[in-house]
């Protein structure tokens, strides 16, 4: 491991308030209200249309969609990702993925099904076969947005590319309940639709769009264009068929729905949950397996290294700092970590091969970064030197 050396003139102090990663991996703040007033105007339909169902949809599926983003946020907890990136999501799914989708769908079954003139009507190979295909597609096109400049280091494992993906369905599904829940023609089948999509399958579309994600990591794994591409399409297809056969159910009857879920749904959720953990445990484990090395490159002393390695003891020592120096301090200290996180990442991806010119210039990068966070928390850290980790 050949980190950079410090740089004779001291990096200035980075102050975890400046949003220059922000910056950096592309989450411009004007896309970002573009979409949020997209988002609106959506809404504004929906409400035109049935403004009491509207609202009670609006209501309980946000109670709902809270939930689900929050798993999340908890999921991503260890190496947290620019906010704005995951506010970019969430609007992706319910704007762009909601449009193209909506667009891209009448189109479809205007070519397979022309005597179809109303929603009643909708064939069912539109609602099994091209409603997943065009939605899917619409909603991993923000996967594939993330593989691109320096997007691409924000996905440094499973959890990044599964944080992103359960984001997207959020907004899409948020948007999808909405209008479904404000369709009912009484208060009662608002409130059974609410009940069918809200309690039973809140995680229904991040769901789906988790094995695109699972394909678009296993590709970032690999450096052969064919390869990636056929993990990409694998992972599309796989949510494809999950979504389709969701969607095929619902109109075969309650018999089905109800053993659908039971049988396949419920099981595949169960062992999302699983990688899902298993992942962020990884995370935890590729951490501190580089810290010995940012020890011996002078980066990090001992002391630091015995509470940087799990995120339980890196809480205790922020909470301590907090409890010490407030929350200014607590501040500096959080974005000391999470920097030692990022650098952690990017020498794995050296370590496993990927240290191509601009993989090594990010993580010297990234060690600068690093340098400059420790001038802004250094009397804290100072602070922390005697520090020792509960067990």
């Amino acid at each position: 491991m050949h980190y950079p050396a410090k740089p004779a003139q001291p990096p200035p102090p980075l102050s975890p308030a400046l949003p220059t990663k922000v910056r950096k991996v592309g989450a411009p703040l004007a896309v970002i209200i573009a979409l949020g007033t997209l988002v609106a105007l959506i809404l504004i339909l929906i409400t035109a249309t049935n403004p009491a169902g509207a609202v009670i949809g609006l209501i309980l599926t946000s109670i709902a969609m809270t939930v689900v983003v929050g798993a999340y946020l908890w999921l991503d907890r260890w190496e947290p990702e620019p906010p704005r990136l995951l506010i970019l999501a969430f609007l992706w799914g319910a704007s762009i993925a909601i449009v193209l989708s909506i667009v891209l769908e009448v189109v479809f079954e205007a070519a397979v099904n022309p005597e179809s003139t109303t929603e009643s009507h909708t064939s069912f190979f539109t609602v099994a076969i091209g409603a997943p295909l065009i939605e899917e597609a619409a909603k991993g096109l923000f996967l594939l947005l993330m593989m691109t400049g320096r997007r691409r280091h924000e996905l440094n494992s499973l959890t990044d590319c599964l944080v992103f993906a359960g984001l997207v369905g959020a907004g899409f599904a948020w948007i999808e309940d909405i209008f479904y829940i404000a369709s009912g023609e009484t208060l009662g089948a608002s409130l059974a639709t609410a009940a069918l999509r809200l309690v039973m399958a809140p995680f229904a579309h991040s769901l789906f769009t988790t094995l695109t994600a699972i394909g678009v990591y296993f590709a970032l794994q690999h450096r052969h264009r064919v390869v990636q591409v056929a993990y990409i399409l694998a992972g599309y297809l796989g949510a494809v068929a999950l979504h389709g056969l969701w969607n095929g159910s619902a109109l075969l009857g309650p018999g089905a729905y109800f053993g659908v879920y039971l049988l396949w749904m419920v099981p595949v959720f169960t062992l999302a949950i699983v990688l899902a953990v298993r992942s962020r445990r990884r995370e935890q484990t590729i951490v501190a397996a580089k810290l010995p090395g940012m020890v011996a490159a002078g980066l990090l002393s001992p002391n630091e290294a015995t509470w940087l390695g799990s995120l339980r003891d890196r809480r205790a020592a922020i909470a301590a700092v907090a409890n010490h120096g407030g929350r200014p301090a607590a501040r500096g200290v959080r974005h000391f970590a999470a920097q030692v996180v990022e650098l952690a990442f990017a020498q794995d991806r050296i370590d496993r091969g990927f240290g191509d010119e601009r993989v090594v210039a990010y993580r010297n990068d990234e060690t600068y970064r690093l340098y400059a966070a420790r001038a802004y928390a250094a009397p804290t850290l100072s602070w922390l030197a005697n520090y020792r980790a509960p067990r």
